[in-house]
């Protein structure tokens, strides 16, 4: 499905990042990066395994601390943030864990009301169930509800963890690897349900990848993380049209067309 026109914007930030560092040790993971996202943006980091996109998005959402640099996510400076503002902002923040992170001990409708009972204790029965089943209709699952974990198709298991982050109604969606370990249809449909959240909820996104054709699917911008650095920012056929051969090998080993 090619992604919609859609409106952008470019007079809100939802996330500014200036002069980010990030070291494990004498391992720099994160060298000086800056990068803007705009209300409504699908924004992907592209990267090879192991080039600290995961790092990024972990600072991001506050779960690791940046040695260097500002991280402002919705006019909040993240690393000055107490731990109550912290919490409080991350609950606007949905963060799509690669593995889906689902509760096997949980049916589908209890994983996605673990998240309401413990943040929105104020709600009534009702409203948890209208809840859980909007989130479900958004992500094609309705049928699911009852189901177990286990009883799930590794493509479902994403479209649940995806579900049970819109359930909280976050301005941002974090998407880890996304459509690591899926097959090339079931990667698709998850690449279609990226859109469809972006347009549906008007979530601005963080897409981290490796995966060209998700990355081509989604992203309204890329972003090339390489040696710590973005080396290339744009369109993806303004990025792949760089004639950065740094490039090169990335675009050939996934071969899309």
């Amino acid at each position: 499905m090619e992604k919609k026109e859609k409106h952008i914007d470019r007079t809100k930030q939802v996330i500014t990042i200036r002069d980010l560092h990030k070291s494990f040790g004498t391992n720099h993971v994160l060298r000086g990066i800056d990068l803007d996202i705009f209300q409504g943006e699908n924004v992907v980091v592209l990267g090879r395994s192991g080039t600290g996109k995961s790092v990024l998005i972990k600072i991001i959402a506050g779960l690791l601390k940046p040695d260097k640099g500002t991280v402002n996510v919705l006019g909040e400076n993240v690393a000055s943030l107490s731990y109550r503002k912290l919490e409080e902002l991350r609950l606007r923040i949905g963060f799509s864990f690669q593995n889906s992170a689902l509760y096997d001990s949980m049916t589908v409708r209890e994983n996605l009301e673990f998240p309401l009972l413990r943040n929105s204790k104020h709600l009534t029965t009702a409203q948890v169930n209208s809840a859980v089943e909007k989130a479900l209709e958004a992500v094609g699952l309705s049928h699911a509800i009852n189901q177990w974990p286990a009883e799930l198709s590794g493509g479902q298991r994403k479209r649940i963890g995806i579900a049970r982050t819109l359930i909280m109604q976050p301005a941002i969606m974090l998407y880890d690897e996304p459509t690591a370990g899926l097959d090339p249809i079931t990667s698709m449909e998850i690449n279609d349900l990226i859109n469809e959240v972006q347009q549906r909820f008007n979530t601005s996104s963080i897409i981290i990848t490796h995966d060209l054709t998700c990355a081509r699917a989604t992203g309204d911008k890329l972003a090339v993380l390489l040696d710590g650095r973005f080396v290339q920012m744009g369109s993806f056929e303004e990025v792949f049209a760089s004639g950065d051969e740094r490039l090169k090998s990335f675009y050939d080993y996934n071969f899309i067309t």
